[in-house]
């Protein structure tokens, strides 16, 4: 019989799945040696740069106590934050183009995270072995055994990402004076912060979150699928030749079977645990390393590989050609065009020197002896250069000019706030305004210099 007083059995609903470890199996293929390459070179670049050195200046140098910008042979100001802009704003071009291009390339072979993910996992492996004997590891007791291997990968995994986190600040303070006084203890506030922070940041997110950042953090998973078509080319699996799956022994090929064996290594080798066979997933960060496994499952069983492979939905679906060429590309790949052109240009020709000339608005002109009319300015010069200069000031388009102050020493990235007095013979101008330009001329080096256009008054009325 029914009970009336039984109450409803109630039924829970988690929002949040609950994280598993992924225990991703070794592979190698092309695709894997491409991202290894891609991790070799990103990192040693990262650990290197910091301690190259041009023109006995550390190579890359973000000086912000200074504020100055060292990069390779140029040095940088806050005046020139149009550069950082162009960089930026071609840096975002660049994922933009490759992205409707080839996918996620950028996740797959060269983001930060997957690239730390990648040498943690490599440690992970030196220390624990690959994905069974982890896998028997955490399962297994915890005992001596257990305690012994987490000592020893945590440990190395502290030291890299402390390493990390010294690096990085070594972008922003000179490495060398930074272990320097690392060794007694004399860093500032704000370098002990740094460089712990950025170090537990890599601690954190490449040994523990992983993927996690990648499905949960991320914006690009989010927003990547509107600069994808059907030509874009992404990790897709072949369908039409894949299907239906069955497993089969390797002398075998039943006809009324695909090519997919169903033996899960594309799984197995997936950094972020998907399959897939499922079609396109925001999980999916196109290493390519499902492919890899493919590949050398059909080499086993003699079957052509490609099974899994880079593609286009174009040629999957409707067995057409893709096309490379089209508006969405053309039009990333034209702006992108146009800004490193700008960005080139302007880097290749810029001018270290700034000139800039204020009116004295107090007083806008005097009537000196002699018929002579003078104004009186400020000129600001702004040395830009890595090393001091002294400069000549002269103007032209006034007849008869005299000013009274013709040098100015400026240190390396100093401004200088000179005043000079202007003066002309009156009877040679017209009443108003003229216009002129003001120059400055480094001494030691002629083709240093700068130009700024002003206007000279003149009263109505001559004496």
């Amino acid at each position: 019989m029914y009970d009336v007083k039984a109450k409803p059995k109630q039924e829970s609903l988690s929002l949040y799945k609950k994280h598993e470890k992924i225990y991703s199996r070794p592979i190698w293929g092309r695709f894997t040696a491409l991202r290894t390459i891609g991790v070799v070179v990103l990192l040693g670049l990262y650990y290197v740069m910091a301690w190259v050195r041009i023109n006995g200046q550390q190579a890359i140098l973000f000086d912000l106590q200074n504020r100055k910008f060292h990069v390779l042979w140029f040095t940088f100001w806050p005046q020139d934050f149009i550069y950082m802009s162009l960089l930026l704003l071609a840096a975002a071009l660049t994922l933009f183009f490759f992205t409707a291009l080839a996918g996620r390339l950028w996740c797959g072979f060269a983001c930060p995270q997957t690239v730390w993910t990648e040498i943690f996992i490599w440690m992970e492996r030196l220390v624990e072995g690959h994905d069974r004997k982890q896998k028997k590891l955490d399962q297994g007791p915890h005992d001596l055994h257990w305690w012994s291997v987490k000592t020893a990968k945590h440990t190395l995994w502290l030291l890299f990402a402390f390493w990390t986190g010294l690096t990085f600040v070594g972008y922003f303070t000179p490495i060398r004076d930074l272990i320097g006084r690392m060794w007694t203890w004399q860093w500032g506030g704000w370098e002990t912060f740094w460089v712990f922070f950025y170090g537990l940041a890599t601690y954190g997110n490449a040994g523990f979150l992983r993927e996690q950042i990648c499905f949960y953090m991320c914006p690009y998973a989010r927003f990547q699928s509107v600069m994808f078509d059907k030509d874009t080319m992404i990790v897709t699996y072949d369908k039409k030749r894949g299907e239906p799956r069955g497993r089969r022994r390797r002398d075998e090929r039943p006809a009324w079977l695909g090519d997919c064996v169903d033996c899960h290594k594309c799984v197995q080798v997936c950094p972020t645990g998907i399959d897939i066979r499922n079609g396109l997933q925001y999980q999916c960060i196109g290493c390519g390393s499902c492919a890899d496994a493919c590949d050398d499952v059909m080499k086993k069983l003699g079957y052509p590989t490609g099974l899994v492979r880079f593609s286009s939905q174009r040629i999957m679906d409707e067995a057409g050609h893709t096309r490379i060429i089209r508006p969405r590309v053309l039009f990333y790949g034209t702006l992108l065009t146009i800004v490193l052109g700008l960005l080139g240009y302007s880097a290749l020709f810029r001018m270290p020197l700034r000139l800039e000339a204020i009116r004295d608005r107090n007083v806008l002109y005097r009537e000196g002896p002699g018929g002579r009319i003078e104004n009186v300015f400020t000129l600001k010069v702004a040395n830009m250069d890595d090393k001091p200069h002294r400069f000549v000031i002269s103007v032209s388009g006034l007849p008869d000019a005299m000013l009274g102050t013709h040098e100015v020493a400026v240190a390396a990235g100093a401004v200088e706030t000179v005043p000079v007095r202007l003066s002309v013979n009156g009877s040679r101008m017209n009443p108003g305004s003229a216009p002129f330009w003001w120059y400055v001329q480094a001494l030691d080096n002629p083709t240093l210099q700068a130009r700024r256009e002003s206007r000279f008054l003149v009263p109505v009325t001559q004496p």
